[in-house]
């Protein structure tokens, strides 16, 4: 049985700096589970780390341009393999970040072959969200199925466009859901903290984000034609900035909506 650790919790909560020291320590090889760490030129937005900055090989970050499209299938695919390479050599591969459905991917026997490919619904199921929040979204999920909803958090929208996928696809009936595989040795270490401690590093990490360029990254990624409505800058941080330079929000504005929406997604 291959040896396999988890390290996840909220965003902000220091996810990255206690796995590099459990890496060194224990001859680890880490394999990002971030969803937006996988665009290149993702930098600031997605508090990349440094890579130059450290001897620790890392994985799956920078995998694909900002333009594309990448699965949840596309990620278990990769990682599965990436893990199985860790062991071979000896290493413990730590699995690090905050996107579920990553992660579940993993340890769960989820089944993504026929629910990847359908944007087009995702694109629906999207707009909905933009217009009328994730409630509207979680309230589907809960006619369609319940058990699969009451394992979502309401707030979670990108999550529960991921169930309602599996749903239309007929994929997943919601029984096992959960249904855990057992391809590993796993230890799952889930980090968390006082909300107000948390919610304060994540006002501080906002700051330094946009301190750092994060209004100048999201112009460049523009200027290089990638589509406002990519999958990749649907995510925290770029679409409020997007909306600041459409006019649609003042820059104060742009700031408090980015550490509001940040807290609601930790």
């Amino acid at each position: 049985m291959e040896k396999l650790v988890i390290i996840t919790g909220p965003t902000g909560i220091g996810k990255t700096e206690i796995s590099l020291k459990l890496a060194k320590k224990y001859k680890g090889e880490i394999i990002s589970s971030d969803s937006m760490q996988i665009y290149k030129k993702l930098d600031i937005g997605t508090a990349k780390l440094d890579l130059s900055k450290t001897t620790i090989p890392h994985y799956m970050i920078d995998v694909v341009e900002a333009d594309e499209n990448f699965s949840v299938a596309e990620f278990k695919n990769k990682s599965k393999k990436i893990i199985s390479d860790i062991n071979e050599r000896g290493g413990i591969p730590f699995v690090v970040g905050g996107t579920g459905l990553y992660i579940n991917s993993l340890v769960y026997n989820l089944d993504f072959t026929e629910t990847e490919a359908d944007y087009q619904y995702r694109n629906e199921l999207n707009k909905i969200l933009e217009k009328y929040g994730s409630e509207a979204l979680y309230n589907k999920l809960l006619d369609l199925n319940s058990d699969m909803a009451e394992k979502i958090h309401k707030n979670n929208g990108q999550r529960i466009i991921r169930a309602l996928e599996i749903l239309k696809n007929g994929n997943e009936k919601g029984n096992n859901f959960r249904q855990e595989n057992k391809d590993y040795n796993l230890v799952y270490i889930g980090l968390n903290m006082d909300r107000e401690r948390l919610y304060d590093r994540i006002n501080d990490r906002v700051d330094k984000m946009i301190n750092l360029g994060l209004v100048e990254e999201v112009k460049g990624l523009l200027n290089d034609g990638i589509d406002k409505n990519s999958q990749s800058l649907k995510a925290i941080g770029y679409k409020e900035v997007i909306s600041y330079l459409n006019n649609e929000i003042d820059y104060d504005e742009m700031v408090v909506f980015i550490k509001k929406n940040s807290r609601h997604f930790a």
